[in-house]
């Protein structure tokens, strides 16, 4: 029983390849079609893009074609081609604005960009247009079914940015040694600050500024040293006022110290 089983199955297998075989090289359009459908509905995405990308020049823009271009994309999508799955869904919901598939097709073909998105230490240009194409969709279906998702992505996408907008900042102040690179340091800080004022970062970020203005103080030349004390002074209160209890705040309250002992000079 068993070894007929298998017979059967190997039956089964081959004339399926061959029905596939025959549909590649066939000029039946409509045959293509039922049988790229076909195979997309038993999850072999790879054989039925093969199809679907012989006969979509045929339907492009006809109403018979919607069907059709749904199971394209989600074919790209389903292989892990997100690029292609991207463009194809977003054309879908371009030539098929009225299709009961439309709101899917707009999300997945977010989504897409958002499967692209790097880590953040990388360019940023697919989170950049993951996040516009997301947004939009959130604009344009504020009662989807895929909001929560969504704006799960958003978030996820919105944090990725700070990271690698404050990973640029913390490098300044990393690599800054003399007076041009503090200043440097404390512009892309204070950019930072104000372009992600809900920030997780921030109570890092705001230590950084004071750590930076003291550094640009300590060494300054004479005639701008009391006024570089005195706005690292500011900025030790903003980090404070931020968080009374920062795992920064002992470093911190060192370099105030310094700050107070070297302000006396300018007091007598």
């Amino acid at each position: 029983m068993n070894k007929f089983i298998c017979f059967l199955l190997i039956i089964v297998s081959l004339s399926s390849c061959s029905e596939y075989q025959k549909a590649l090289k066939s000029e039946d359009l409509a045959f293509k079609n039922t049988t790229a459908n076909d195979l997309y509905e038993k999850g072999k995405y790879t054989k039925a893009l093969r199809i679907y990308e012989q006969i979509a020049p045929a339907y492009r823009g006809k109403p018979q074609g919607e069907r059709l271009f749904y199971m394209f994309s989600k074919s790209y999508y389903n292989t892990g081609q997100y690029y292609l799955a991207g463009y194809q869904f977003e054309s879908f919901a371009s030539s098929y604005p009225k299709s009961e598939k439309r709101e899917e097709a707009a999300f997945l073909g977010a989504e897409c960009f958002y499967r692209l998105s790097p880590r953040y230490s990388l360019d940023q240009g697919d989170t950049d247009r993951s996040l516009a194409k997301m947004q939009k969709f959130i604009d344009t279906y504020p009662d989807s079914e895929y909001m929560p998702k969504a704006n799960e992505y958003v978030k996820e996408l919105r944090e990725k940015l700070e990271k690698k907008a404050f990973e640029i900042a913390k490098q300044y102040y990393t690599i800054s040694d003399h007076r041009l690179e503090y200043n440097a340091a404390l512009k892309a800080l204070d950019n930072f600050i104000l372009d992600y004022p809900g920030t997780p970062f921030k109570e890092e970020a705001l230590y950084l500024r004071f750590s930076t203005a003291y550094k640009l103080a300590m060494n300054s030349v004479e005639y701008k040293k009391e006024e570089r004390l005195i706005s690292a002074k500011t900025n030790y209160s903003s980090f404070i006022k931020f968080k009374p209890e920062s795992e920064f705040k002992p470093k911190a309250d060192e370099m105030l110290a310094t700050i107070d002992k070297e302000l006396q000079q300018f007091s007598k």
